[in-house]
């Protein structure tokens, strides 16, 4: 799935593909904000990301899918 992070005070989001399922990123995003810790989760490149939850500033989870491009 695609997640679309907008960090306080940066003028781009992160955009970042996960195989983590939507409940269970929803789960470590509010215990993160909730808490004020660190949202950490892996992208399907294997790469780690963590962000403070304090300086989350909005989340948009996505199916993952981009727009077709040509003719249907």
């Amino acid at each position: 799935m695609e997640v679309k992070i907008g960090v306080q005070h940066a003028p781009r989001e992160l955009v970042v593909e996960t195989d983590t399922s939507p409940s269970d990123f929803e789960a470590q995003l509010s215990e993160a904000v909730g808490t004020g810790g660190i949202l950490a989760f892996t992208d399907t490149r294997g790469r780690r990301i963590a962000i403070a939850g304090d300086k989350i500033a909005y989340v948009e989870i996505g199916s993952g899918k981009s727009g077709s491009v040509g003719y249907r």
